[in-house]
């Protein structure tokens, strides 16, 4: 008889716990919008697809396996400039530019095409032109 009375007076305030949290608990939110690839998106890679709104914002759509993924397009990354090495130094011989360029074991000399220049190349080149230029019209011997 005690352990039936023990039984129902553990049993009551855990009955009424349970009533009281069905009372409290909120309405269940609206389920979301499923997002939708539009037929006007353009495919970039396989499962990604890019989409101008009429706001002219851009959108890229992936496909995932728990849905369609929405996202705004990342901002393009801007190149950093290569800073010019000191003491690079460049000279015209007929169609080719000779470089130079000092290091720690000496310096380092190479020779390239004037169509064949890479943007460092031809930044040094525009560089050194209207040295080349003066040292041809004013020959100091």
């Amino acid at each position: 008889m005690k352990l039936a009375v023990l039984a129902l007076a553990l049993m009551a305030p855990l009955a009424f716990a349970g009533v009281e949290q069905k009372k409290k608990s909120p309405a269940a939110p609206p389920p979301a919008k499923e997002t939708v690839i539009p037929k006007e998106a353009k495919q970039i890679e396989p499962y990604t697809y890019r989409y101008t709104d009429a706001q002219g914002k851009i959108w890229i759509y992936r496909k995932t396996p728990f849905g369609v993924a929405r996202f705004p397009e990342p901002p393009p990354e801007a190149k950093p400039v290569e800073e010019i090495p000191e003491g690079m130094t460049a000279v015209e011989d007929g169609d080719s530019i000779r470089f130079e360029r000092p290091t720690p074991f000496g310096k380092h000399r190479w020779t390239r095409k004037k169509s064949e220049l890479t943007e460092l190349e031809r930044r040094v080149w525009e560089r050194e032109r209207p040295k080349s230029a003066a040292a041809k019209s004013n020959p100091q011997e």
